[in-house]
């Protein structure tokens, strides 16, 4: 096996994503139904037709992001013959991605894992209040210069600023406290990075500021239903793969504080001889990163019909 499938995260949400699977494939329509009926919520009015502000909801878009990934997998296994458990060296999935990872695996019910990031995106939203955390990527620069500016920023503000995603290609993003982010960002710019750009979101994830959610995902995790993946799960955290439920859980906890290391992610799994990526559901974030990553290995992104048959022809 050759071959990872790998999931995207917050960001890539746009209204109507998914739609055309479920209007053209029964295992599709069955998901957006179920993750409906979980969340005792139309979840997939809200993807198929918004509002744009309700989709983007950080507590709507990570349960709709995951039920498109899912959709895109069901079509795929029931009109391309897809088998994870055979055919998937690797899955991994970027933050919320993880859960649609662990879900398309046969780790978590697709029922679980729409409730479960329901309550991630409320937690991760309740954490921090809104305007008082700021999220920032740099655009141009390595990991190891990144955490200098953050801990150069933390220090000059007191303000918690850290690494909260090593993308790859040289883009990191930070997250933390506006004042540090801030301040980082002016940094960056007298330390020659490319670019700084204040990224449109609603909370700062994956940082310290993040423990609230952290304590109330623990308390979700210990009750939810783990099964060992059919194929190994390469954690954002550890950037390494995990199979034991018990480690599963324990690293879903740590990821709402933790970094996103997707850039080593992507290089272990290259590493191990994968030399095909499919990325699930909407955007092509995730392909687009990986040759900035990893040069020689390709890419592509499933998450329409017309998706179909560059699938079949690229495995």
């Amino acid at each position: 096996m050759s071959t990872a499938f790998i999931f995207p995260g917050q960001g890539s949400q746009t209204v109507g994503m998914g739609k055309a699977l479920a209007d053209n494939f029964h295992g599709a329509r069955a998901v957006f139904e179920e993750v409906d009926a979980a969340l005792s919520q139309s979840l997939s009015r809200v993807i198929f037709e918004g509002p744009e502000a309700e989709l983007t909801l950080t507590a709507n878009a990570q349960p709709a992001l995951m039920a498109v990934s899912l959709a895109a997998v069901r079509v795929l296994e029931k009109e391309a013959g897809l088998d994870l458990s055979r055919d998937a060296k690797f899955v991994a999935g970027h933050s919320l991605g993880e859960y649609s990872a662990l879900c398309a695996a046969g780790a978590l019910s697709l029922s679980d894992a729409a409730r479960l990031l329901r309550l991630r995106g409320s937690a991760m939203q309740a954490a921090v209040p809104v305007g008082a955390g700021a999220m920032a990527a740099l655009l141009g620069v390595e990991l190891d210069a990144a955490r200098e500016i953050a801990a150069a920023a933390a220090d000059a503000t007191g303000a918690v600023c850290e690494v909260a995603n090593d993308n790859g290609g040289g883009q990191v993003v930070l997250s933390g406290a506006r004042a540090g982010v801030e301040k980082a960002m002016e940094i960056a710019k007298e330390r020659g990075v490319k670019r700084a750009v204040l990224l449109p979101v609603s909370a700062p994830f994956h940082c310290a500021l993040m423990q609230p959610a952290a304590e109330a995902m623990k308390d979700a995790l210990a009750d939810a239903a783990i099964a060992r993946p059919r194929a190994p799960v390469v954690a954002n955290v550890t950037a390494a793969p995990a199979s034991e439920p018990e480690e599963i859980r324990r690293l879903l906890v740590e990821q709402v504080t933790g970094a996103v290391r997707w850039r080593e992610s992507v290089a272990f799994m290259a590493g191990a001889g994968v030399t095909k990526f499919v990325e699930c559901g909407a955007g092509k974030v995730l392909a687009g990163l990986l040759k900035r990553i990893v040069p020689g290995v390709s890419g592509i992104s499933v998450g329409a019909p017309g998706d179909l048959d560059a699938y079949r022809a690229f495995v």
